[in-house]
């Protein structure tokens, strides 16, 4: 690949709701600047950026893929992004790495959750956008109401550049109003100016007024030219366009077919003219760890090196891959690489350019470049890798926690080291699952943002690391608890010749007010039990407490008072007054009126306005009661407290009930008493189950 200037690349990432086209769209642009020789096509499964056999399968883009190509003298880095919500976290590290969007719609479908939600993600960074409107050629298509919802529901300031000439399969070119020209498509994406149709040359001048007045009102002195009713000429549009795209006054709206390489061309042609370049951004802040103040590094390949980390791939064959974004300095295959992040410094192993999955050594990353060094361990996605002698660290990649869970478990047997390390790998590259060992009911919780997410993280488990496991609903881990006082007697007495054993206790139990767990009390006078076996008896208590007497869960919020017994001088030991502490406290506590407990989760939803009666309906379905609800933005937040046995598929259900608009938080909040209808079947299932496995 030929060596360019910062001023010759542009970062663009493409983003959209799912299914808008954007791989499509890629394989075009890709074909268009002569990097294939035929466009492939995600139903056959063989397009550049899904190369993965989990996309391939699905016809879904899961991960992001770097897609580099020249273009009128310029390095065009394009990141084609999933638009799956389950895989949001390669849209927001795609989102840290490029300098302008792409945002693409579907002419049928408009504006959907997708597009409002990666509109959202992009506004956060104060980037650029180009929204394009793909599928101009399918029968529905309708370009003047796609305009209109991205100016209703996204920004009014969502401008068209081009209006379509035809419709549905009639589409045949577009009007460049800024030239007022019309470019009609020939064969294989390829553009010819032409004659604006008579038909049109009224809609099209009431358009262009309305490009050039909205383009003059964010420059002075064309805005002077243009109320005094002077001509503004092509050029000093074009360069008060440049300017508003990147100071985010103006959003232009492009048009064409992906399918059928219509209007590719004009969009590439557009990017390369008025994206902005690493040079036209503003320079990139963090702290410097030496001195804890802040700093800026500018686009500049004297500057001291900074690149921020947004994606990892992991290998078991060819290693840790980092693909980086260079925001200042240069990097070269012989170098020292220092993670300002983490304080580590590892040798430059294999510098790469990627374009899908094909890599391309490269001696040297310069300032604006993205690429990807190979081969290296302490490195994460959101470090910071720095000049040593001039440290600087950025902000990390921002991540929503994940709410949808699974158990997992291995299908063979001894594999149990294996998913372990699968599991790390993985974490790796995704920062949006994570890994839980819950102690009560020793299951391994998997973290994701939704079935599909979990389900990919399962197969690649297979592909890459040779392990295979099952994904099913994780256990609740219930608790027991008693509701009333109650006094018991734990006698161990065994004689069967020589030294026998013996220990005897009487226990009193109280329930503890929820949250305050155990508490053990020693009210033994007169040396009845000795005070060495004190702490014996204790332990019996606590080991019993591990497994209640209803349906064999712990125990909590009790405390127990050992206030009798006896002993024998020879026969008496610490395992003996354990057995009675035990025997005592299991008998107490089947007196003292035992109860199931369930973990209460503090749950916070945030909805559109319009989906609030819905999802409380659910919410109270799920055995949820509705603390309050608070305005937030254009959302509201309803807070509840939620059984967690009502929750394990609820990101899934609430994307359902939302159309993809909500969204949800939970943390543990405390224990509850089992409602008794419910606790009968939980009880009834649980020793079903303990005798299943003895």
């Amino acid at each position: 690949m030929n060596s360019f200037t910062s001023k010759n690349i542009r970062n663009v990432g493409l983003f959209s709701h799912a299914g808008s086209g954007k791989t499509t769209l890629s394989e075009a642009l890709l074909f268009n600047a002569g990097l294939l020789s035929r466009r492939g096509k995600v139903e056959e499964g063989n397009t550049v950026s899904d190369w993965q056999p989990e996309e391939i399968k699905r016809g879904i883009s899961i991960d992001l893929s770097i897609l580099p190509w020249e273009w009128k003298g310029c390095k065009v880095n394009l990141i084609d992004t999933p638009g799956y919500a389950d895989f949001v976290g390669n849209v927001l590290g795609a989102i840290r790495a490029v300098d302008s969007a792409v945002v693409l719609l579907c002419a049928t479908s408009g504006v959907e959750v997708g597009t409002e939600k990666v509109w959202e993600y992009i506004s956060r960074e104060n980037l650029p956008v180009i929204f394009f409107v793909n599928r101009m050629d399918r029968e529905g298509a309708n370009f003047d109401e796609a305009v209109e919802e991205l100016q209703e529901k996204i920004n009014p300031r969502a401008t068209p550049l081009f209006i379509p000439v035809g419709k549905e399969s009639d589409f045949r070119g577009v009007i460049d109003l800024l030239h007022f020209r019309a470019l009609y498509f020939g064969k294989e994406g390829k553009v010819e100016e032409g004659e604006i149709p008579e038909e049109m040359k009224e809609v099209a001048q009431r358009a262009r007024e309305n490009l050039v007045e909205n383009i003059a009102e964010t420059n002075d002195d064309l805005l002077d030219l243009y109320l005094e009713g002077q001509e503004i000429s092509p050029s000093q549009l074009e360069e008060a366009l440049r300017v508003a795209i990147r100071e985010r006054h103006i959003f232009p709206i492009l048009c064409g077919s992906g399918v059928e390489n219509k209007g590719v061309d004009i969009l590439a042609d557009f990017l390369v003219d008025f994206a902005p370049s690493p040079l036209e951004r503003p320079p990139v802040r963090g702290i410097n760890p030496l001195t804890e103040e802040e700093e800026e590094r500018k686009c500049d390949e004297n500057e001291p090196f900074s690149a921020l980390v947004f994606k990892i791939i992991s290998d078991p064959y060819v290693g840790k891959l980092a693909l980086f974004r260079v925001f200042s300095g240069k990097i070269s295959s012989d170098s020292r690489l220092y993670n300002a992040s983490r304080g580590v410094e590892e040798k430059v192993g294999q510098l790469l350019f990627l374009r899908g999955k094909n890599q391309e050594s490269a001696k040297e990353i310069k300032a604006g470049d993205i690429g990807v060094v190979a081969k290296i361990d302490e490195v994460y996605i959101g470090d910071t890798l720095a000049d040593r002698e001039h440290p600087i660290v950025f902000p990390p990649i921002s991540y929503p926690e994940p709410t949808y869970m699974a158990a997992i478990r291995p299908l063979g047997k001894g594999d149990e080291e294996k998913i372990s390390q699968a599991l790390s790998r993985l974490m790796e590259e995704d920062p949006t699952f994570r890994l839980y060992r819950d102690p009560d009911t020793k299951e391994d919780i998997v973290y994701g943002m939704g079935d599909i997410h979990l389900d990919v993280l399962t197969e690649k488990m297979k592909r890459k690391f040779g392990v295979e496991v099952s994904l099913t609903i994780p256990q609740v881990p219930y608790k027991e608890t008693i509701k009333k006082p109650a006094k018991a007697e734990g006698k161990y007495k065994r004689q069967s010749g020589g030294r026998g054993q013996y220990g005897h206790a009487f226990l009193e139990l109280e329930p503890l007010p929820r949250g305050q767990g155990f508490e053990f009390v020693d009210k033994i006078v007169g040396g009845v039990i000795p005070r060495n076996y004190i702490p014996a008896v204790e332990k019996g208590v606590q080991e019993a407490m591990q497994e209640g007497v209803l349906a064999g869960y712990p125990v909590i919020d009790v405390r127990a008072t050992v206030y009798d017994g006896s002993y024998h001088p020879v026969d008496s030991s610490d395992m003996a007054f354990k057995i009675a502490g035990s025997m005592a406290f299991k008998k107490g506590a089947s007196e003292a009126e035992p109860v199931l407990l369930e973990p209460i989760m503090s749950v916070e939803v945030i909805v559109p306005e319009e989906y609030m009666g819905d999802v409380i309906g659910d919410l109270n379905s799920r055995r949820g009661r509705i603390l309050g609800m608070d305005p937030q933005d254009s959302y509201q937040k309803i807070r509840a407290l939620v059984p967690l046995a009502e929750l394990f598929r609820y990101s899934v259900d609430l994307r359902s009930l939302t159309q993809g608009q909500g969204y949800f938080t939970m943390k543990f909040s405390h224990y509850e008493e089992v409602p008794a209808q419910l606790a009968e079947a939980i009880i009834e299932k649980a020793k079903k189950e303990k005798e299943a496995v003895s």
